[in-house]
């Protein structure tokens, strides 16, 4: 497997006293990284539709276990050496950009920069207005959100005055030692423009392949308006539709870089299933597929 061949490992909705085990196990049979979903409660009741199901309907129930993706970067980064996290995507609009910048400084630190920075909006009014934030000018708040994190993550003493946010000279240490890759989320155009704007990729939600390749083109049309094309760029796919060492290749030559996958589905065992046969699709998902890409 090339480096711009990777597979990453999701563990959404998967009960958490498992993703450790998941993460040392991944790890060992060649996984890139870890996908961290993210989700702040479930709603009885929501005044907009999900926006990646034909139907609008959300693919989870209250009783669903999410987990708090940074810290279980923490506590996976704690048990493995190499393997990397990335959050998939963390819903930026209902959060506190000084806050999570503390938080992301935390991670990096503790994971030794083994930590990328999946970002997107959020769709959920209730998640805003119940966390105290508006819904509306949800876009702008988060692009000043980024350049607030990015700010802060750079280090040193900082100041921000702007539409959203007004701070003077401020300092948090440790900075990370090394730049933290943000990936962007979201399939809209303006969920296009800002990855190919100001990320280090774009990270999908699930995707057809016809689709998926479209996006790309958006993204490689977009970065060179940006004057970013000849930047390191990563592709992070979850490809509803090409699956095997054919349909894995055929993803990795349309130009995605990072497939997410969650193996033991492949093999009959679900969400909530048992974990050495969780542990056991991931030994033979990489020794099926991993290994001969």
């Amino acid at each position: 497997m090339t480096t711009d061949r990777k597979f990453t490992l999701a563990v959404a909705m998967n009960p958490l006293d498992q993703v450790v085990e998941l993460a040392k196990t991944a790890e060992e049979s060649g996984f890139a990284a870890i996908a961290l979903p993210d989700s702040l409660f479930y709603s009885e009741t929501v005044s907009a539709d999900y926006p990646y199901t034909p139907d609008g309907s959300r693919m989870w129930n209250a009783q669903t276990p999410w987990g708090d993706p940074l810290i279980m970067s923490a506590a996976m980064g704690a048990a493995t050496s190499t393997i990397r996290f990335y959050t998939q995507v963390l819903k930026l609009g209902s959060r506190n950009p000084l806050l999570l910048a503390r938080q992301l400084l935390t991670v990096a630190a503790l994971t030794q920069n083994r930590f990328g920075f999946g970002v997107g909006i959020g769709w959920s009014p209730e998640e805003f207005r119940w966390c105290g934030v508006p819904f509306e000018k949800r876009g702008k708040r988060v692009d000043e959100m980024i350049e607030v994190i990015q700010l802060v993550l750079a280090g040193g003493m900082v100041e921000h005055h702007g539409d959203f946010y007004d701070f003077d000279k401020l300092q948090m240490s440790p900075a990370p030692t090394e730049p933290m890759p943000f990936y962007v989320g979201g399939h809209t155009e303006v969920a296009l423009k800002r990855a190919a704007r100001i990320g280090d990729g774009w990270t999908s939600a699930m995707i057809k392949f016809d689709d998926l390749v479209d996006v790309i083109g958006q993204l490689k049309k977009l970065r060179a308006e940006y004057g970013r094309a000849d930047r390191p760029y990563e592709i992070q796919a979850v490809c509803l539709d090409r699956f095997g060492v054919d349909g894995y290749r055929e993803q990795f030559d349309a130009g995605v870089t990072d497939i997410i996958t969650m193996p033991w589905l492949f093999y009959g065992t679900g969400y909530d299933g048992d974990l050495q046969a969780k542990k056991d699709g991931i030994r033979r998902f990489a020794d099926e597929i991993i290994a001969k890409i």
